[in-house]
Protein backbone atom coordinates (compact mmCIF):
# COMPACT_ATOMS: atom_id res chain seq x y z
CA UNK A 1 0.00 0.00 0.00
CA UNK A 2 1.26 3.55 -0.68
CA UNK A 3 2.64 5.24 2.44
CA UNK A 4 5.14 7.94 3.31
CA UNK A 5 8.32 6.55 4.86
CA UNK A 6 11.32 8.30 6.33
CA UNK A 7 14.68 7.67 7.95
CA UNK A 8 15.45 9.91 10.93
CA UNK A 9 18.62 10.10 13.01
CA UNK A 10 17.36 10.28 16.62
CA UNK A 11 19.35 11.44 19.66
CA UNK A 12 21.66 12.99 17.07
CA UNK A 13 23.66 16.22 17.27
CA UNK A 14 24.62 16.09 13.58
CA UNK A 15 23.80 13.96 10.51
CA UNK A 16 25.05 10.36 10.51
CA UNK A 17 25.11 10.18 14.31
CA UNK A 18 22.57 8.96 16.84
CA UNK A 19 20.21 6.11 16.06
CA UNK A 20 18.54 5.88 12.62
CA UNK A 21 14.86 4.96 12.83
CA UNK A 22 12.41 4.21 10.08
CA UNK A 23 9.07 5.99 10.40
CA UNK A 24 6.03 5.10 8.30
CA UNK A 25 3.19 7.65 8.43
CA UNK A 26 -0.11 5.91 7.67
CA UNK A 27 -3.66 7.14 7.17
CA UNK A 28 -5.37 3.97 8.41
CA UNK A 29 -4.48 0.90 10.51
CA UNK A 30 -2.74 -1.92 8.64
CA UNK A 31 -2.01 -5.57 9.27
CA UNK A 32 0.87 -6.39 11.63
CA UNK A 33 2.41 -8.80 9.12
CA UNK A 34 2.69 -5.96 6.57
CA UNK A 35 4.41 -3.75 9.14
CA UNK A 36 6.84 -6.56 9.96
CA UNK A 37 7.68 -6.96 6.26
CA UNK A 38 8.33 -3.22 5.93
CA UNK A 39 10.54 -3.23 9.04
CA UNK A 40 12.54 -6.13 7.62
CA UNK A 41 12.90 -4.22 4.33
CA UNK A 42 14.10 -1.10 6.16
CA UNK A 43 16.55 -3.25 8.18
CA UNK A 44 16.99 -0.64 10.90
CA UNK A 45 16.97 -1.27 14.64
CA UNK A 46 13.33 -0.15 14.72
CA UNK A 47 10.74 1.11 12.28
CA UNK A 48 7.76 3.00 13.75
CA UNK A 49 4.24 2.98 12.30
CA UNK A 50 2.06 5.99 13.11
CA UNK A 51 -1.72 6.13 12.58
CA UNK A 52 -3.96 9.15 13.39
CA UNK A 53 -6.45 8.73 16.25
CA UNK A 54 -8.80 11.68 16.85
CA UNK A 55 -6.03 14.28 17.15
CA UNK A 56 -3.69 11.78 18.79
CA UNK A 57 -1.83 8.80 17.30
CA UNK A 58 -1.42 5.05 17.54
CA UNK A 59 2.22 3.97 17.49
CA UNK A 60 3.84 0.55 17.04
CA UNK A 61 7.50 -0.40 16.69
CA UNK A 62 9.10 -3.32 14.84
CA UNK A 63 12.69 -4.53 14.57
CA UNK A 64 13.56 -6.50 11.42
CA UNK A 65 12.33 -9.63 13.21
CA UNK A 66 9.84 -8.82 16.02
CA UNK A 67 7.41 -6.23 17.37
CA UNK A 68 8.69 -4.28 20.38
CA UNK A 69 6.76 -3.13 23.44
CA UNK A 70 8.78 0.08 23.94
CA UNK A 71 11.20 2.08 21.80
CA UNK A 72 12.56 5.52 22.57
CA UNK A 73 14.49 6.60 19.50
CA UNK A 74 11.72 5.68 17.04
CA UNK A 75 9.21 7.57 19.21
CA UNK A 76 11.45 10.64 19.12
CA UNK A 77 11.73 10.27 15.34
CA UNK A 78 7.95 9.91 14.97
CA UNK A 79 7.19 13.05 16.97
CA UNK A 80 9.84 14.98 15.03
CA UNK A 81 8.21 14.03 11.72
CA UNK A 82 4.67 14.85 12.81
CA UNK A 83 5.77 18.42 13.50
CA UNK A 84 8.11 18.65 10.50
CA UNK A 85 5.42 17.48 8.04
CA UNK A 86 2.81 19.71 9.75
CA UNK A 87 0.56 16.78 10.53
CA UNK A 88 0.64 18.24 14.05
CA UNK A 89 0.84 21.90 15.02
CA UNK A 90 4.20 22.87 16.53
CA UNK A 91 2.47 24.19 19.64
CA UNK A 92 0.77 20.85 20.42
CA UNK A 93 2.28 17.80 22.13
CA UNK A 94 2.48 14.52 20.25
CA UNK A 95 0.40 11.93 22.12
CA UNK A 96 1.00 8.29 21.24
CA UNK A 97 -1.10 5.29 22.30
CA UNK A 98 1.24 2.28 22.58
CA UNK A 99 1.61 -1.12 24.20
CA UNK A 100 3.42 0.71 27.02
CA UNK A 101 0.59 3.18 27.59
CA UNK A 102 0.27 6.83 26.59
CA UNK A 103 3.59 8.44 25.64
CA UNK A 104 3.72 12.23 25.31
CA UNK A 105 6.38 14.21 23.44
CA UNK A 106 6.82 17.99 23.64
CA UNK A 107 9.00 20.43 21.71
CA UNK A 108 11.59 22.59 23.44
CA UNK A 109 13.25 24.66 20.74
CA UNK A 110 15.08 22.20 18.48
CA UNK A 111 14.95 19.46 21.12
CA UNK A 112 12.20 16.99 22.01
CA UNK A 113 11.35 15.66 25.44
CA UNK A 114 9.52 12.34 25.85
CA UNK A 115 7.56 11.24 28.93
CA UNK A 116 8.24 7.50 29.34
CA UNK A 117 7.58 4.94 32.08
CA UNK A 118 10.57 4.17 34.29
CA UNK A 119 11.60 0.50 34.19
CA UNK A 120 14.06 0.28 37.10
CA UNK A 121 16.50 -2.59 37.24
CA UNK A 122 16.55 -4.45 40.54
CA UNK A 123 19.81 -6.03 41.78
CA UNK A 124 20.20 -9.63 40.67
CA UNK A 125 22.74 -12.41 40.39
CA UNK A 126 24.47 -12.68 37.04
CA UNK A 127 22.72 -15.40 35.01
CA UNK A 128 24.81 -18.31 33.78
CA UNK A 129 26.84 -17.31 30.76
CA UNK A 130 26.55 -13.53 31.16
CA UNK A 131 30.16 -12.80 32.15
CA UNK A 132 31.54 -15.12 29.48
CA UNK A 133 29.27 -13.59 26.84
CA UNK A 134 30.48 -10.08 27.65
CA UNK A 135 34.08 -10.85 28.56
CA UNK A 136 33.68 -8.47 31.52
CA UNK A 137 33.54 -8.77 35.28
CA UNK A 138 30.48 -6.87 36.52
CA UNK A 139 30.50 -4.66 39.59
CA UNK A 140 26.72 -5.11 39.80
CA UNK A 141 23.97 -6.73 37.78
CA UNK A 142 20.35 -5.64 37.62
CA UNK A 143 17.34 -6.84 35.70
CA UNK A 144 13.92 -5.55 34.62
CA UNK A 145 11.18 -6.87 32.35
CA UNK A 146 13.24 -6.13 29.24
CA UNK A 147 16.98 -6.40 29.85
CA UNK A 148 19.97 -7.13 32.03
CA UNK A 149 21.85 -4.06 33.25
CA UNK A 150 25.56 -4.68 33.88
CA UNK A 151 27.59 -2.02 35.68
CA UNK A 152 31.35 -2.18 35.17
CA UNK A 153 34.26 -0.30 36.68
CA UNK A 154 35.16 2.18 33.95
CA UNK A 155 34.11 4.03 30.83
CA UNK A 156 37.02 2.37 29.03
CA UNK A 157 35.53 -1.08 29.73
CA UNK A 158 32.19 0.00 28.27
CA UNK A 159 33.87 1.40 25.17
CA UNK A 160 36.03 -1.67 24.68
CA UNK A 161 33.52 -4.47 25.24
CA UNK A 162 33.33 -6.96 22.35
CA UNK A 163 30.59 -9.40 23.33
CA UNK A 164 29.98 -12.84 21.95
CA UNK A 165 26.68 -11.93 20.30
CA UNK A 166 25.61 -15.53 19.77
CA UNK A 167 25.98 -16.10 23.51
CA UNK A 168 24.19 -12.84 24.36
CA UNK A 169 21.28 -13.92 22.15
CA UNK A 170 20.81 -17.03 24.30
CA UNK A 171 20.24 -15.03 27.50
CA UNK A 172 16.56 -14.94 28.59
CA UNK A 173 16.04 -11.20 28.05
CA UNK A 174 15.61 -8.75 25.17
CA UNK A 175 19.19 -7.52 25.59
CA UNK A 176 22.06 -6.39 27.80
CA UNK A 177 22.91 -2.83 28.87
CA UNK A 178 26.57 -2.31 29.81
CA UNK A 179 27.18 0.88 31.77
CA UNK A 180 29.67 2.80 33.94
CA UNK A 181 30.14 6.22 35.46
CA UNK A 182 31.35 8.66 32.84
CA UNK A 183 34.98 9.70 32.81
CA UNK A 184 34.39 12.19 30.00
CA UNK A 185 33.49 15.69 31.15
CA UNK A 186 29.91 16.75 30.47
CA UNK A 187 28.34 13.32 30.98
CA UNK A 188 27.13 11.48 34.07
CA UNK A 189 27.14 7.90 32.78
CA UNK A 190 27.93 5.96 29.63
CA UNK A 191 26.41 2.81 28.16
CA UNK A 192 26.17 0.40 25.26
CA UNK A 193 23.25 -1.89 24.39
CA UNK A 194 23.26 -5.31 22.73
CA UNK A 195 20.06 -7.12 21.67
CA UNK A 196 20.89 -9.79 19.07
CA UNK A 197 17.94 -11.91 20.22
CA UNK A 198 15.56 -9.37 18.63
CA UNK A 199 17.65 -8.70 15.53
CA UNK A 200 19.70 -5.77 16.89
CA UNK A 201 23.35 -6.78 17.44
CA UNK A 202 24.21 -3.34 18.87
CA UNK A 203 21.73 -0.47 19.07
CA UNK A 204 23.37 2.92 18.42
CA UNK A 205 21.28 4.87 20.99
CA UNK A 206 18.55 3.26 23.08
CA UNK A 207 15.83 5.39 24.69
CA UNK A 208 14.15 2.46 26.45
CA UNK A 209 17.46 1.42 28.05
CA UNK A 210 17.69 4.90 29.57
CA UNK A 211 14.39 4.22 31.33
CA UNK A 212 16.46 1.78 33.42
CA UNK A 213 19.72 3.73 33.38
CA UNK A 214 18.14 6.94 34.71
CA UNK A 215 16.80 5.48 37.99
CA UNK A 216 19.93 3.30 38.39
CA UNK A 217 22.36 6.21 38.16
CA UNK A 218 19.99 8.69 39.80
CA UNK A 219 20.21 6.70 43.04
CA UNK A 220 23.97 6.26 42.82
CA UNK A 221 24.76 9.86 41.91
CA UNK A 222 22.03 11.53 43.98
CA UNK A 223 20.67 13.32 40.91
CA UNK A 224 17.32 13.51 39.17
CA UNK A 225 18.61 15.16 35.97
CA UNK A 226 21.58 13.64 34.14
CA UNK A 227 23.22 13.32 30.74
CA UNK A 228 23.96 9.88 29.31
CA UNK A 229 26.27 9.10 26.44
CA UNK A 230 25.87 5.88 24.45
CA UNK A 231 29.28 4.78 23.22
CA UNK A 232 28.26 2.91 20.09
CA UNK A 233 30.30 3.60 16.93
CA UNK A 234 27.70 6.22 15.87
CA UNK A 235 27.29 7.60 19.39
CA UNK A 236 24.46 9.63 20.85
CA UNK A 237 23.44 11.77 23.81
CA UNK A 238 20.31 11.30 25.93
CA UNK A 239 19.26 13.82 28.56
CA UNK A 240 17.26 12.17 31.33
CA UNK A 241 15.18 13.39 34.25
CA UNK A 242 13.56 11.08 36.79
CA UNK A 243 10.12 12.14 38.00
CA UNK A 244 8.65 9.47 40.26
CA UNK A 245 7.75 6.47 38.15
CA UNK A 246 8.40 8.36 34.90
CA UNK A 247 11.58 9.22 33.01
CA UNK A 248 11.85 12.27 30.76
CA UNK A 249 14.11 11.54 27.78
CA UNK A 250 15.44 14.45 25.75
CA UNK A 251 17.23 14.65 22.43
CA UNK A 252 17.31 16.01 18.90
CA UNK A 253 16.34 14.43 15.58
CA UNK A 254 17.38 14.99 11.96
CA UNK A 255 15.44 13.77 8.90
CA UNK A 256 17.83 11.98 6.53
CA UNK A 257 15.57 10.35 3.93
CA UNK A 258 12.04 10.90 2.59
CA UNK A 259 10.29 8.40 0.36
CA UNK A 260 7.11 6.61 -0.70
CA UNK A 261 6.44 2.92 -0.35
CA UNK A 262 5.16 1.28 -3.52
CA UNK A 263 1.85 -0.55 -3.65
Amino acid sequence: MPASIFTVDAFADSPFTGNPAGVCLLEHPVDASWMQHVAAEMNLAETAFVVPRHGEFDLRWFTPTVEMKLCGHATLASAHLLWETERLAHSLPAKFHTQSGLLVCTRHGDAIEMDFPAVPATPASAPPGLEAALGLRPLEVGTNEFDYLVEVASEAEVKGVTPDLAAVAKLPKRGVIVTARAATAGYDFVSRFFAPAVGVPEDPVTGSAHCALAPWWGKKLGKSAMIGRQLSPRGGTVRVRVEGDRVMLGGRAITMLRGQLAD
